[in-house]
């Protein structure tokens, strides 16, 4: 029941990260569906239909996230809930820095890791404003304290509206060591903020 408890608060936590600090660029972030193809690599590997699991890490905090398809390369940095049991956004200051749910699952370990980034802020793009692009096959290489590499591959990439947010599969429990990169998305209202989030699901299949 704790464990529901806990992935209720960060599930309505979520939406406050990804709506935020939104609004500054003129171009809003892509969706999924806007999105071309993926490349011939990603393609290959996605169309395989077996899907591989790595065996899960231990635990060990994240340093840094690198998407290859999108250019991030960027520092991570561990997520709180606030006073309101609501998770803390990453800091507008540095629109570069991940999140991710500390009090949850470590990226490589066994569970679903949460990692959330902001899409834009006043002053234009930030970390995920291309998130939308990304296609199954894709990868996401996650660094940890531990200097272990922990290596995502992309199941799906979705777009859901913000009062229909699919709690269950986005942040339930899974046996395998799974990923969630989460951002906002969907059209900007000045008044109410994005009326989407996009969502990334991957699996652990590499570690190094």
């Amino acid at each position: 029941m704790a464990f529901w408890a806990t992935v209720l608060a960060v599930a309505a936590g979520i939406w406050l990260v990804v709506h935020g600090a939104g609004g500054g660029a003129v171009e809003r972030p892509p969706d999924p569906f806007d999105a071309g193809l993926a490349s011939a690599a990603a393609r290959s590997r996605a169309e395989d239909g077996r899907r591989i699991d790595a065996p899960p890490l231990p635990p060990s905090p994240p340093t840094r996230i690198r998407i290859p398809a999108i250019r991030v390369d960027a520092p991570m940095d561990g997520l709180d809930k606030g006073l309101d049991n609501r998770l803390n956004s990453p800091p507008v200051a540095n629109a570069n820095v991940v999140g991710w749910y500390r009090g949850g699952v470590a990226p490589g370990a066994q569970g679903n890791a949460v990692t959330v980034g902001h899409a834009d802020t006043r002053t234009g793009p930030a970390v995920f404003f291309k998130l939308g692009l990304l296609r199954a096959g894709d990868r996401i290489e996650v660094l940890r304290r531990d200097r272990h590499k922990a290596i995502f591959t992309i199941d799906a990439v979705r777009s859901y509206d913000k009062n229909a947010f699919p709690d269950d599969a986005v942040y339930g429990q899974t046996h395998a060591a799974e990923l969630r990169v989460i951002t906002c998305g969907g059209q900007y209202d000045k008044h109410t903020g994005y009326a989407a989030n996009v969502v990334v699901f991957a699996h652990l299949t590499e570690t190094r």
